[in-house]
């Protein structure tokens, strides 16, 4: 694995250090998060032993990218999504993700396919 910084020039806590603190004190106990995470998470369980911390069940999720690989960000030109239809915005998500939302959600509020996802939430058809 090797070293990993804890402590940045600047004095303050990197992530890797704040995430482990942060999520023992809440509590949590199951991390979804984006696919582009997936290497530093042995170096986050690493100080979950050292420090005697529990480690959470970690599920890493696709990250969309541009035609050049580069996850999609404010910083990397990607337009912003329609915040006038959440619903189909969603649907969209669930599509990407391989989890097959019927057409029938189509006119439903975002309660309803958040429902409906939920019930029909399937990690391994992830894409």
């Amino acid at each position: 694995m090797g070293d990993f910084i804890i402590r940045r020039k600047d004095g303050l806590i990197a992530y890797n250090l704040a995430v482990v603190i942060d999520d023992a004190r809440q509590g949590i106990t199951e991390v979804v998060r984006g696919y582009d995470l997936l290497a530093i998470t042995p170096a986050q369980i690493k100080l979950q032993q050292v420090i005697g911390l529990p480690s959470p069940i970690y599920m890493h999720m696709p990250v969309v990218t541009n035609e050049h690989g580069q996850k999609l960000s404010k910083q990397t030109g990607a337009l912003p999504i329609d915040v006038q239809t959440p619903g189909n915005n969603l649907l969209a998500a669930l599509k990407f993700l391989n989890q097959r939302p019927p057409s029938e959600l189509g006119g439903e509020s975002t309660d309803t396919i958040w429902a409906w996802a939920a019930e029909h939430w399937h990690p391994e058809m992830l894409l």
